[in-house]
């Protein structure tokens, strides 16, 4: 009974927040798919075997690390605690990778960002048009343009190789 109580309070301070915060989605899956992204993003960097994946990898770390900087400073604005962490199906996504090497590693990286970024894309449209929180829209709306942008060039990176 002890146990079960307790994870019953462990769990109120996420309940609490989602329903005081109808945008609790959007911080959380912003920040662990920013998270994910600056780490792939350095696995590329070191394992990469084409120089395009190696720089898409980079810009990936500039860009979402900056990206990531807003979003918190954001959240600490609102005393939202972001995760630190990316979700279980991102840190499986990176284990997988991190055993890949050259021409594997390309491909899988490569459509894995493909993915990421279209996911993102309808994260950052659906806040846009449906979110509540004002700032976190403007957020949504300032960053998606680079995040079009990147899959864009990783799309471009993908007709080179021969991805479809």
């Amino acid at each position: 009974m002890k146990v079960s109580f307790l994870v019953l309070m462990l769990g109120l301070p996420a309940l609490a927040f989602a329903a005081s915060n109808p945008d609790a989605s959007f911080y959380k899956n912003a920040a662990e798919g920013g998270i994910a992204e600056v780490e792939a993003g350095q696995l590329a960097q070191d394992k990469g075997g084409s120089q395009q994946v190696k720089d898409f990898g980079a810009m990936m770390v500039k860009d979402h690390s900056a990206a990531n900087e807003k979003l918190k400073m954001l959240a600490s604005s609102k005393d939202i605690t972001l995760p630190t962490h990316p979700s279980v199906v991102q840190i499986a996504s990176k284990t997988k990778l991190k055993v890949l090497s050259g021409d594997t590693f390309d491909k899988s990286y490569v459509k894995g960002q493909i993915s990421a970024h279209r996911q993102t894309i309808a994260l950052f449209r659906k806040e846009i048009s449906s979110g509540q929180d004002a700032e976190a829209k403007a957020f949504a709306t300032a960053t998606l343009p680079a995040v079009r942008s990147h899959l864009k060039a990783i799309t471009a990176i993908a007709a080179d190789m021969g991805i479809n």
